[in-house]
Formats: C-alpha cells, sequence, structure tokens
C-alpha cells in the first residue's frame, strides 16, 4: 500500500508540539512543580538556557521523526478503515501513547527512581502532544 507523505502537515505538526512543550513546561502550567521535581533550580536553569538551543533543535529533529511515523499510521488507518482522518488522527495518536510511550515512561518511574507525579506532568505533555500531531496531520 502506497502512502503519500504530507510534509507541511508533518512541520506544522511538530511545531505545534513544540509550541505545546514551551506551554506545558511554562511556570504558567506544570514548569514550576516540573523543576521542583527534578531538582532544578531558578539558577541552574539560566545556566542551563546556554545549551538548550542544541537541545531545542535535536528535540524538534525528534518531534519530527515523531510526526513522520505518526502520519504513516494514520494514512494507513484511515486507507485501511476507510475513517475520518481526523478521527483516525486523534486515535492513532491516543494508541500509540498508550502502547509505546507511556509504558517506556511508566518504566522509568519503576527503575529510574522517578516519581508518579513527574511521570504525570511528562506522560500527559506526551498524550497531549501526539494528539496534537494527530489533530493536525488528520486535519491535512
Amino acid at each position: 500500500m502506497n502512502v503519500e507523505v504530507n510534509y507541511i502537515a508533518i512541520l506544522i505538526a511538530a511545531i505545534v508540539s513544540m509550541a505545546l512543550g514551551f506551554l506545558w513546561y511554562s511556570p504558567a502550567l506544570f514548569g514550576k512543580r516540573w523543576m521542583k521535581l527534578m531538582g532544578y533550580t531558578s539558577e541552574s536553569m539560566k545556566a542551563a538556557q546556554k545549551e538548550m538551543g542544541k537541545m531545542y533543535i535535536v528535540s524538534l529533529v525528534l518531534t519530527l521523526i515523531t510526526a513522520y511515523v505518526l502520519s504513516h499510521i494514520i494514512a494507513l488507518s484511515t486507507n485501511f478503515y476507510n475513517y475520518n482522518p481526523l478521527m483516525t488522527g486523534l486515535t492513532s495518536a491516543f494508541w500509540v501513547w498508550i502502547g509505546f510511550i507511556m509504558p517506556v515512561q511508566a518504566t522509568e518511574v519503576i527503575f529510574g527512581k522517578k516519581t508518579w507525579e513527574l511521570f504525570g506532568i511528562n506522560t500527559g505533555y506526551q498524550l497531549a502532544s501526539v494528539l496534537a500531531m494527530g489533530i493536525v496531520i488528520g486535519f491535512f
């Protein structure tokens, strides 16, 4: 089965995901609590900001990969089941999160000595992120 890739949708989905991440981890939402759970202070975050540009570029590339793979899953599901692409975007994103993203992050809590509260913040963002990408890709 041939899958058409909409690179504009993938780029927009990645940008939406990154923008959501900036908001999610901002002081307006979960940023202050996330910093405390991670053991960061305002001073250590300011010092780390010097290296953030490189990290954001890597994060964008990784988000583009996620959006690309998700677009394939959505396209295949839409073609195979003949479902509405927008609804397929949402359901595919949810199943990707519940089957692949959330279990990996939960394992990090179990073996990586992270807290369940931190898990909730991080995996909540991942769910919101893939759902947003699913909406964008499904819309296009």
